[in-house]
């Protein structure tokens, strides 16, 4: 397995990604114009092709979109479900959290329903109102289109393994 900085060959496949756990309710949609916007901000998990010539195959993939100076969000982490159980997400978040100590960010957060996942990684549960305001809009507008509530959990980036 490889992680990398998503690619434009990359964009289809975490629209594919993405949308396959949005449309379970999992994670928001995202339009494949939207990846695009922001495909800066994605991280994925390749299986490289056998020969020089074969694509890669993608395993997961993440974005991490700063917030102020003070904390960015994990966003969009998904796992193709072939890769699940292969260490995929946590190489992912291991690499999201590498990201924000080069950048100098003291705080990672996700909204997840993956609380299990999050807090072996080191995350630890919050009030949702600790977080930027953006965020809490955000959420709102999620659960008030019929959609369970998301936890939200953070971690310290210095203090993480």
């Amino acid at each position: 397995m490889k992680i990398r900085p998503a690619k434009i060959s990359d964009a289809q496949g975490i629209c594919d990604l993405v949308n396959h756990y949005a449309e379970q309710d999992l994670m928001l949609h995202r339009s494949l114009e939207s990846i695009y916007d922001c495909l800066r901000e994605f991280i994925v998990a390749v299986e490289p092709g056998l020969a020089a010539d074969e694509n890669e195959k993608l395993l997961g993939c993440v974005a991490v979109d700063i917030f102020w100076g003070n904390c960015a969000e994990i966003r969009s982490l998904a796992v193709a479900q072939e890769a699940k159980g292969l260490g995929v997400g946590k190489a992912l978040i291991s690499a999201c959290l590498a990201d924000a100590r080069r950048l100098g960010v003291p705080k990672l957060f996700a909204m997840t329903y993956e609380q299990e996942f999050f807090h072996k990684l080191g995350f630890v549960e919050v009030d949702i109102e600790t977080l930027p305001e953006k965020v809490c809009r955000e959420c709102l507008a999620w659960y008030n289109q019929g959609h369970r509530h998301e936890t939200a959990m953070i971690i310290d980036v210095e203090g993480a393994k």
